[in-house]
């Protein structure tokens, strides 16, 4: 039966995330706009794919190379493999994390999947991105704010409709935290025709999404000292060598409180 709290009448960003990585946490009214979406831009499932690489990617970085032992994961969608706890926890088994999204379907799956190895943390918070009060309070129950935290925001800034309040959210949550901490973001950018339609279609389908330029995407570091190789498409974010990675309507980067 469905938890009456999961609205199955209206699209939910994580659920169409999940279908279009091929995955089968959604409902029809989830992948018809995925599919109106891959429709307008065939690259959209390339870049939910390409995002979650970089996190991974960037995770392994931070727990391992880096030393970081304490994650906050906002706009964390439904658990799929290799999650930020699986990533850091498999460098460091002592990691703490903490999850933050308010999906109910995500709520539920977390509480079911996302358990932590003996010697580290996990935690889970239900809150919108635009409320970043509550996700420190909250947070703070796992996490100690006089160290080093990473904060990573894969794919969840887009859902803030104007763009001072989203850097807002960030300048916040990057109050919080002490140097040394690192902030991880990828977002959808306004870099093609194609992308632009595809925010056109998610608007018209009343779970809207605010493409960034790339100078935007560069704001949120304002401040930061950029990880090489900087602000970049994020399939270009360190690729494998001898790869040749596709350009997509997605850019990122990693930055370290100074």
């Amino acid at each position: 039966m469905t938890d009456p709290e999961i609205d199955t009448t209206r699209p939910s960003s994580a659920r169409v995330w999940n279908h279009l990585l091929g995955g089968k946490d959604n409902f029809a009214v989830d992948r018809e706009l995925g599919e109106a979406l891959r429709a307008a831009n065939p690259g959209i499932a390339a870049i939910a794919r390409t995002q979650r690489e970089f996190l991974i990617q960037a995770v392994t970085l931070l727990a391992g190379e880096v030393g970081i032992r304490q994650f906050l994961d906002i706009g964390t969608g439904l658990p799929t493999a290799d999650n930020t706890h699986e990533v850091a926890q498999r460098v460091a088994p002592d990691s703490r994390i903490v999850y933050v999204d308010n999906d109910p379907l995500v709520l539920a799956h977390a509480r079911a999947l996302l358990t932590s190895s003996p010697e580290g943390a996990t935690a889970y918070v239900d809150s919108p991105v635009q409320d970043p009060e509550r996700i420190l309070a909250e947070a703070a129950h796992t996490l100690d704010f006089s160290k080093p935290v990473a904060l990573t925001m894969i794919g969840i800034l887009g859902n803030v409709a104007d763009y001072a309040e989203a850097r807002a959210i960030v300048e916040r949550l990057l109050a919080a935290v002490p140097p040394g901490s690192y902030l991880v973001v990828s977002d959808g950018t306004s870099t093609s025709a194609q992308s632009i339609e595809s925010q056109r279609i998610a608007n018209r389908s009343g779970h809207p999404y605010n493409l960034r330029t790339p100078e935007e995407i560069g704001g949120y570091f304002q401040g930061l000292d950029l990880v090489e190789p900087g602000v970049v498409p994020t399939s270009q974010w360190r690729p494998r060598p001898g790869s040749e990675p596709e350009l997509l309507d997605v850019y990122c980067a990693v930055g370290r409180k100074p």
